[in-house]
């Protein structure tokens, strides 16, 4: 017999292992003997006529839970059994959480004691209320972005897209009497880390492992944090390999495109956000990994999220939202949806690793395609090369531009040019910089959005259309808002 997450020896008693019985109780229940030594040999104990009847008294005025203890003898030397059934509450000791792990005792502070508290509370921590939060402080551009693709996906009753902002909330069970849920201020805010520590991402390109040459921090709420991570990962930290077909430009890369995007999405839906670190995306010459904080349910193993298993997400208000939108799945499948792209792309299978609560993806970057980088290196003396990578695998069309984007082309498709003044009205917004930089700067880089006055930015007479690219993407995309 050894010692095991249910079992725990001691030689003599003390008060202090009041604590094991404690984490007993928070954990599945256990047993502790009392008498028997490190290699689980029976060593008597002198008192325990008395401990018998002391024990249970002090597990009921300390803990204020109930124990069974009973006395056993082995070669003339009697043990006690105290058996510790586990308990649907928290329970404390002197106001200190243990649990037991393994075959050790935690005692659980921080972000683990808070997932703890809630679990025994039948919550999760996306589903708790958020005081001082209200229904017009969330983004109207990022609610009206889901309602575009919640039609889309066939997901929402159609009667919902016509339903009040507030309606809505509720429908999608984001609220709690007057409160909005975390999930809420998340999904919907456009600044979620002035609620949360850490509710953003951090991309960054290493030549080694503590050289960052440079990087981006991608924040807003998490439709905006998924498009824009997907789209600048591959526009600026990936090289894509160019093909032709006749007059068709075909771009490549070296991570499949429904891989990446399935991997970033799993890493902001699933995320433990009551880490206060952001999402990472490290990019190098050979590979990509991805890192999120994570806590997978308990007895869960990477072979479980290797194997076909049900779904049970961290954050289910936050996951429904996504799954209504069409963004996810809901049936578990989101790690063995990353590998069958991969193996249809043939690209290398990714590497899946879990520690504590850091889980990590790794895509490793195929043989081909990093000799044909290689290639490309300029050799002295002689002009640059420009040699296109054999990558083979096909991408799916560009990723959706960032909501606030969306939101200004379906604005100026409809209505013609408009002036910074016409287009703070028609957004329901009140600050003409949050206006500038989010919203126009953004589309004219992105290409969507063009001055009718190029030669004169500043001018009181400016005003923004689309341009040919603006057009032909609203094409693709015509609004479904009612």
């Amino acid at each position: 017999m050894k010692e095991h997450q249910q079992l725990e020896w001691k030689e003599t008693w003390r008060d202090e292992f009041l604590r094991w019985i404690c984490g007993f109780a928070n954990a599945e229940g256990g047993v502790l003997h009392i008498g028997r030594n490190d290699k689980g040999e029976v060593v008597g104990l002198p008192d325990a006529a008395k401990l018998l009847e002391d024990i249970p008294n002090k597990v009921r005025d300390v803990l204020g839970i109930l124990v069974s203890v009973n006395a056993h003898e082995e070669n003339g030397l009697t043990w006690l059994e105290i058996i510790a059934e586990p308990y649907p509450y928290p329970i404390s000791y002197r106001g200190h959480y243990f649990q037991r792990t393994g075959s050790t005792l935690q005692e659980l502070k921080g972000a683990a004691l808070d997932r703890f508290l809630l679990r025994r509370q039948g919550r999760t921590w996306d589903g708790v209320p958020v005081p001082g939060v209200k229904t017009t402080d969330l983004s109207a551009a990022a609610i009206r972005q889901f309602r575009d693709l919640a039609r889309t996906s066939g997901r929402l009753d159609p009667a919902d897209f016509r339903s009040s902002k507030a309606a809505l909330l509720e429908k999608l069970k984001l609220t709690e009497g007057p409160y909005l849920k975390r999930a809420a201020v998340l999904l919907f805010h456009e600044d979620p880390e002035k609620y949360v520590t850490g509710a953003f991402v951090k991309i960054g390109f290493f030549r080694s492992e503590s050289d960052l040459a440079y990087h981006d921090m991608i924040q807003g709420d998490l439709f905006t944090q998924v498009a824009k991570t997907i789209d600048l990962v591959r526009t600026k930290y990936l090289k894509a390999a160019i093909t032709y077909q006749g007059i068709q430009r075909i771009e490549r890369y070296p991570v499949p495109d429904p891989a990446l995007r399935e991997a970033i999405l799993n890493a902001l839906v699933h995320r433990d956000y009551a880490v206060g670190a952001p999402v990472q995306v490290r990019v190098y010459e050979n590979r990509l990994k991805i890192w999120n904080p994570c806590v997978l349910p308990d007895g869960w193993t990477v072979k479980n999220l290797l194997d076909a298993h049900a779904s049970a997400p961290f954050n289910p208000a936050i996951a429904n939202v996504f799954f209504r939108s069409g963004e996810i799945e809901t049936w578990g499948r989101g790690i063995q949806r990353i590998f069958a792209a991969c193996r249809d792309a043939r690209t290398p299978k990714p590497r899946l690793r879990h520690e504590a609560n850091d889980l990590w993806i790794e895509f490793p970057f195929g043989p081909e395609y990093l000799a044909a980088v290689k290639a490309t290196a300029p050799v002295a003396g002689e002009p640059t090369r420009q040699v296109t990578p054999p990558v083979t695998p096909p991408v799916t069309p560009p990723v959706t531009p960032p909501v606030a984007v969306v939101v200004l082309i379906r604005l100026l498709g409809g209505t013609g040019p408009l002036g910074n003044s016409e287009i703070l009205k028609n957004l329901e917004l009140s600050d003409r910089t949050h206006l500038r930089e989010r919203y126009i700067d953004t589309a004219l880089a992105e290409g969507m959005v063009e001055r009718t006055l190029p030669d004169k930015p500043n001018s009181r007479l400016q005003k923004y259309r689309l341009t040919a690219k603006g057009r032909a993407w609203l094409a693709r995309h015509p609004s479904t808002a009612p």
